[in-house]
Formats: structure tokens, sequence, C-alpha cells
């Protein structure tokens, strides 16, 4: 049952991958480099003539010329006499290539665009003093839900949630909650962009202004956090009552800042953190591995994190023991909120605005990201690595149902089934019993 306790997660995650990827599997067009080595194979097969390649100008079609140029050269070297051609844009233009080829014998090698072109329907007819022959690539059975792209977008659209995640993993481990994340994201969000509009400058702030708003809106955050712990070790209140109170303070400063508007006068730059790319990967991606893999490190290999998970598993056996609890406690609240203004920083700058209604019911998903990654909601067992996979699990659920298009009414019964299998395996794994 310990091994069940520890793998059945990741089991889920790859279970749904395959039944999504299953559900999905549907004949398209190769990329542009299993195309252009379709094609090479039939062209070495085929008769000696010339070569005409016919594109049109999409994006997908200059990368598939690209890749038959790039291709071509082993085959130039055999065969010299083997001239190759390249004829890109409207079905005009291409007409007029073929006409005024010099080649009587002509193999065209359609591009996968221009396959379905009424010009190559019944060419005999239409170009009766040449004799041609069509090469195009064919059709393979892929799922959708595994295309690049794809995968991409399922692990780019829960950065935000996933970064919140990390944060409430620390709280839920010492046995709290934070219901203050999703409108701390609103609050971040709405003060970053305040800021570079009054004070930085606007559409022309600098990086530097830019960055000094961020960090104005991070403290703030982190100072909300600090609000929470203080709240809650000093006062004595209730995890839930305390972040509850501050979530809705929280969510009406966010509206007095903003007047209840969106406020989206900033530079052009500012979408880097949400939107740029770096390796051909989103940054935002890139950020998100890198904060899990320290946190994994800290948690698992640093004094702070035994200390977190000896406080979730017994609290008064850790202050016999010399920790300081009330102060372990309120750090991880401090970093759940720093984190959250962190999240809004990510969401202003996807969205290019700040605008207090970002962030609702986030709190909801980070929590269930956290307790579907096998965090106890009772504290003192869980990982973020736990959490990064339960994260994974929401959106890939989510993603998936969209490609079958399942209706959001019917995804949301979908996600509470979902969290209530989580809680309930979190339950049986952890029995007396098991």
């Amino acid at each position: 049952m310990a091994w069940l306790s520890r793998y059945s997660i990741l089991a889920i995650l790859i279970g749904l991958c395959v039944a999504f990827s299953m559900a999905t599997l549907t004949k398209q067009q190769p990329n542009a480099n299993d195309a252009a080595e379709q094609i090479l194979r039939a062209l070495r097969a085929g008769p000696s003539q010339g070569i005409l390649v016919v594109s049109s100008d999409s994006r997908d079609d200059r990368e598939f010329g690209d890749a038959f140029r790039q291709k071509w050269g082993a085959i130039e070297k055999n065969d010299p006499s083997r001239t190759v051609s390249y004829a890109a844009g409207t079905p005009q233009d291409v007409r007029k290539a073929i006409d005024g080829s010099s080649d009587e014998r002509l193999t065209l090698v359609l591009s996968p665009d221009t396959r379905n072109w009424k010009l190559f329907e019944g060419v005999a007819q239409k170009f009766p003093k040449k004799e041609l022959r069509l090469v195009a690539s064919e059709p393979v059975l892929w799922p959708n839900f595994l295309k690049y792209q794809n995968l991409i977008n399922v692990v780019n659209q829960i950065v935000i949630i996933a970064i919140l995640a990390i944060g409430m993993t620390l709280v839920i481990l010492t046995g709290g909650i934070d219901l203050s994340v999703g409108s701390l994201i609103a609050l971040s969000a709405v003060i970053c962009t305040r800021a570079v509009q009054d004070w930085g400058g606007g559409e022309q702030a600098s990086a530097t202004s830019i960055f000094v708003c961020g960090f104005l809106a991070l403290l703030v955050c982190g100072i909300a956090g600090l609000i929470n712990g203080l709240l809650i070790v000093r006062c004595q209140l209730p995890p839930f009552i305390a972040t509850l109170g501050t979530m809705l303070i929280a969510s009406g400063c966010a509206f007095i800042l903003s007047g209840g508007q969106s406020i989206a006068t900033v530079p052009d730059s500012f979408v880097w953190l949400g939107r740029g790319t770096w390796l051909g990967l989103p940054v935002a991606v890139l950020f998100m591995v890198g904060m899990y893999a320290i946190t994994h490190v800290v948690m698992r290999s640093t004094v702070y994190g035994r200390a977190i998970y000896a406080i979730g598993g017994n609290a008064e056996a850790a202050r016999l023991c010399g920790l300081p609890v009330r102060s372990l406690i309120a750090s991880t609240y401090v970093i759940s909120g720093l984190l959250a203004g962190l999240g809004g920083l990510v969401m202003a700058s996807r969205l290019k605005s700040g605008d207090a209604k970002y962030g609702a019911m986030y709190e909801l998903y980070v929590i269930a990201a956290v307790v579907v990654g096998g965090t106890s909601l009772r504290g003192g067992y869980g990982s973020v690595l736990g959490t990064l996979v339960g994260a994974l699990i929401i959106a890939v659920v989510e993603n998936g149902m969209n490609l079958v298009h399942v209706e959001s009414y019917t995804q949301k019964v979908v996600f509470g089934f979902v969290i209530l299998g989580a809680v309930l395996l979190d339950r049986q794994s952890r029995s007396p019993t098991a």
C-alpha cells in the first residue's frame, strides 16, 4: 500500500494522458520534417526528372520548404541531373511556374497546405503540354492531445496555479490553509500595473521601472502573507477565518486601486514574463520548473524543509524538540503570499493588464492541485513534486475534455469527482489497515 500511495498519482496522470490520446486519435498531416522525409523516399523510388516544390506562404509551408532543402543535399550529390526549383505563393503563381518550367516531365512536390488545391485536380487536362507527377505526404494517425503545441499549452495553462501551489503545499503541510491567494493575484496585478502607469512611465516604462513596480507588488503580497501568519500564530485565529478575512480585504483593495477598471497602460515589453519564450519554451514554464526544482531540494535536503514536515506531523512534539514552531508556520504564509504575488505578475504580464477580477476561484484550484497531488490536509505528508503532478492532472483533464468537446458544466462535475477521489485515496493510503 505504501507503493500505491507513492506512485498512484503519477499512474493516474499517465493513464489520463493515454486515455485522452486514444480519444483524440485522428488522421493528420505529419510535421515538416516527417513530410519532407516521406516525399524524399518517394522521389528516390520514382523516375529521374525535374522537380518543382510547391508551397503557399503559410508558416507551416515555409517550414516544410526549409526541411526539404536541408534533406535534398544527399540526393542531389548522387544524381546531379535532377534539378529542383521552388514555387511559393498563390495557385496563380504556381500555375505560372509550371507553365514556365523548361521540363516537359515534371514532378510536383506538394506541401501540406497545397495538396488540396483545386489546381491539382485533373492536372493532365489543365497542363496538356506537361507530363506531371504529383507527390505529397500521406496523413498519419496521431492524437491531437500529443501534438507538441498542445502539450506546451497544457503545461503553460497551469503555470500560475502551479506557482501558487508551491506556497499552498507548505501551508497545508503545517496543517493550515490559505484562502487569500486568489485575491492576492488580483492585488499584485493591479499594484504592478497601476505603479507602472502612474510612476513608471506608462507605455514608455523601462525594464528597471517594471522590475521595481513588480517588486513593490511582491512586497505588498508578502506583507499580506505575514499578516496571515501573525493572525494565526499570535492571535490564535483558525487559518480558515484569518485567510478568509485577508481574502476579502485584498479583493476590496484591488477594486479600490483599480476603480473597478482594467489597467492596461503598460509597455510591450511588459509581456515578457507571461508570453516570452527562451530556447523555444515559454519563459513562465521554465521559471515554474526552476522553482519546483529549488523547492524540492529545500524540502527534502534542508533543516527548514524537515522542520515543516515535523510541525505538520506533530506541532507539540516539534516545539518540545526546540523548533521555533510559530515562526516557521508564519514563514509558510509569507512564502504563500509572495508566490501569489508572483502569480499575479505572471497573469498581468500574460494579459498585458491588471484587473481586480483576476484570480477568482483560483484558491480552490490551487488547493485542489495540492490535494490531488497527494498532500494530506491533516499536514505532515506530501511533496511539491506531487503537487506539480496534481496540477498537471487538473490541466490534462481540462484540456482533454475540451478536445473531446465536453461541455463546461459537465467539466465541473468531473473536477468535483477528481477532488473527492483524491481525498478518498489519501485517507485510504494512510488508514491504519493500509
